[in-house]
């Protein structure tokens, strides 16, 4: 009797274990909690479109589960696609629905009277459970939802900073097996804008020297003739610097004679440029400043077959400052950026010119310039207001030429009448440098424009004076109040 008594007393408190511990569970996992027939509540009689008529929905994972409690006695089980989901039936009134592939199937299971007790529409898709822990692991301070769509992947709510965006985007990537079967619908709170500041600064200086003696002449042995020429092609700078720079000296009578001409020049130049584009933008998306113009190219020529006249095709060819940059702005004030600037302007150093003869004495001619181009494009990680040199340039560039005539240039004194001495040396110095800001709103009184402070001279001004312009103000300075009469402005009725 003792022993049957603490069997009867052990068995009392496993079931009562055994029953707190499927409370326990069905607490904490609201999937794992069987489904009653008996609370599913027809929404309306009449057939749905699919012609189903009371179908519940129920959404399930890829290989998981739900219990589907019965009021009625099962009798017959309709699975329209077991491929995607099944249903196995345990007891009289209650069955297990198994999600196996993604996918939307039925489920309809009829009593002995073939009357139909329950029908689920039943939508299979990926288990999240473990995207939404890494999520709610690797960005706690984002609000991130996600939810599957077929084999596809859909990302709402909102994030603190771009950065944020981007990574749970790459984490839903990796699990639905490419971004092309994600939807990034992620909004960002308070996205900062970012001012970049580019500078371009070069400095080319040109020297060039000639030095030259044109020989000329002709002299008579009785009836022989000889005559010579020499002449300074100057082949390292390309042409001479000024064509009637020359002092020429005549030796002789009629017959014979030569003539010398001194060609002697010396040319330094320096070219400063200076370009400062500024460019703001919202962090992730990218902006665009062109300032320049655009200048015409022939294409070449269409001839019309029936009247036979040709007319040039013109193409134009872009030249300026221009300025592309993407910024992304990073945790603790760090700026990412993609950033390309070009500074192009026409000149005539390559210059082509092409010549079309329109009749026997009449050509026509049309001179092409070239494009003189500095472009920078890279990626950089800067801290906002810090500067970075993103390219630089140091150039030299040394060319020397010396023609003469055979034997008679070598001469130690006489032989500078026979030869040309061409020298050229370039250097140039470029360096672009490029700042970014992290930038808020201003009011507008806090700006200044060009125009402040410009004002056009007055006719006396201008006649008497030479003026063009006059300052009558300095910018941030309020300018007293005056009192208008009649009518102003600059249209009047």
């Amino acid at each position: 009797m003792i022993c049957s008594e603490n069997q009867r007393k052990l068995r009392t408190m496993m079931v009562r274990a055994l029953s707190f511990s499927a409370a326990a569970a069905l607490t904490f996992n609201p999937a794992l909690a069987p489904v009653i027939a008996a609370d599913y509540r027809p929404a309306a009689a009449a057939a749905a479109a699919d012609g189903q008529i009371n179908a519940r929905f129920l959404a399930l994972g890829i290989g998981k589960s739900v219990v589907i409690d019965l009021p009625r006695d099962i009798k017959d089980v309709l699975v329209a696609d077991p491929k995607i989901a099944n249903a196995v039936v345990r007891s009289s009134q209650r069955a297990y629905i198994i999600g196996a592939a993604v996918g939307q199937t039925n489920i309809v299971f009829f009593d002995a009277q073939g009357q139909q007790i329950a029908a689920y529409d039943i939508a299979v898709k990926r288990d999240l459970n473990g995207a939404r822990a890494a999520l709610k692991q690797l960005l706690p301070n984002a609000e991130i939802q996600i939810e599957g769509i077929g084999d596809g992947i859909v990302l709402t709510g909102s994030a603190s900073s771009q950065i944020e965006a981007q990574q749970a985007g790459e984490l839903a990537a990796r699990l639905a097996g490419g971004a092309d079967k994600v939807v990034n619908s992620i909004t960002v709170r308070g996205r900062d804008q970012v001012m970049l500041k580019v500078t371009v600064a070069e400095v080319q200086r040109s020297v060039v020297k000639q030095l030259g003696i044109d020989l000329s002449g002709q002299l008579n042995y009785g009836t022989a003739v000889v005559k010579f020429a020499n002449s300074n092609p100057f082949t390292a700078y390309g042409s001479n610097l000024v064509s009637n720079n020359a002092v020429s000296a005549a030796l002789g009578g009629a017959t014979p004679s030569v003539q010398a001409t001194l060609r002697a020049m010396e040319n330094a130049g320096v070219i400063r440029t200076l370009a400062e584009p500024n460019l703001t933008a919202i962090s992730g998306e990218s902006a665009t400043f062109i300032a320049g113009g655009e200048f015409p190219v022939p294409a070449g020529y269409s001839c019309d077959p029936t009247t036979h006249v040709c007319t040039t095709q013109i193409s134009f060819k872009k030249f300026g400052i221009s300025l592309n940059f993407t910024p992304v702005v990073l945790s603790e004030g760090r700026i990412s950026m993609r950033v390309m600037t070009e500074v192009s302007e026409l000149s005539n150093e390559n210059a082509i010119t092409l010549s079309q003869a329109v009749s026997s004495t009449t050509t026509n001619s049309l001179t092409v310039p070239s494009i003189k181009t500095r472009r920078a494009e890279t990626t950089l990680e800067i801290p906002s207001g810090g500067a970075m040199a993103m390219a630089g340039l140091i150039q030299q560039q040394t060319k020397m030429a010396i023609s003469g005539m055979p034997g008679l240039m070598q001469l130690p004194v006489l032989g500078a009448l026979f030869r040309s001495r061409d020298y050229v040396n370039n250097q140039t110095e470029l360096m672009v440098l490029v700042t970014p800001f992290v930038v808020r709103a201003v009011s507008q009184k806090d700006l200044s424009r060009p125009d402040d402070g410009f004002a056009a001279a007055s006719d006396p001004q201008a006649d008497l004076l030479g003026s063009i312009n006059r300052i009558y103000g300095v910018p941030g300075r309020t300018e007293p109040g005056r009192n208008y009469r009649g009518t102003y402005g600059f249209i009047t009725d």
